[in-house]
């Protein structure tokens, strides 16, 4: 005897069921692997944001330490600049004592000129 169409409907679902229920489980474990998985790549991440901001703080510090020792150099260069520039002008002075006393008196007068005529207006 050959079973019936409600028989084979029965057995079919059954079969469908058993199909949809092994689905789920497969799926279940999908997204428990996946969320292992992201749960190890955000570890992994923030770690390496920690140690990027470690790395970043320390070089920060070193260059903060090297911008102390970079300023003195520059004041020191301008230090004998200014050095430089004042030997010269007392060479120039022994050497042309009279035009540079002609100099700074045009200059004072100069400057007295501007600083009155600053204040009457």
């Amino acid at each position: 005897m050959s079973p019936t169409n409600t028989e084979n409907l029965k057995e079919h679902l059954g079969e469908a069921g058993s199909h949809l229920k092994s689905a789920a489980s497969a799926a279940g474990g999908a997204i428990k692997g996946a969320t292992g998985a992201a749960t190890d790549e955000l570890r992994i991440g923030r770690a390496n944001v920690k140690a990027e901001l470690s790395d970043t703080a320390l070089s920060g510090l070193a260059a903060a330490e090297f911008g102390g020792a970079a300023a003195k150099e520059q004041v020191d260069a301008l230090m004998d600049k200014g050095k430089d520039l004042v030997d010269s002008a007392a060479e120039l002075i022994r050497e042309r004592p009279l035009a540079s006393f002609g100099v700074a008196f045009a200059a004072g007068w100069i400057i007295a000129k501007l600083a009155r005529s600053g204040g009457d207006k």
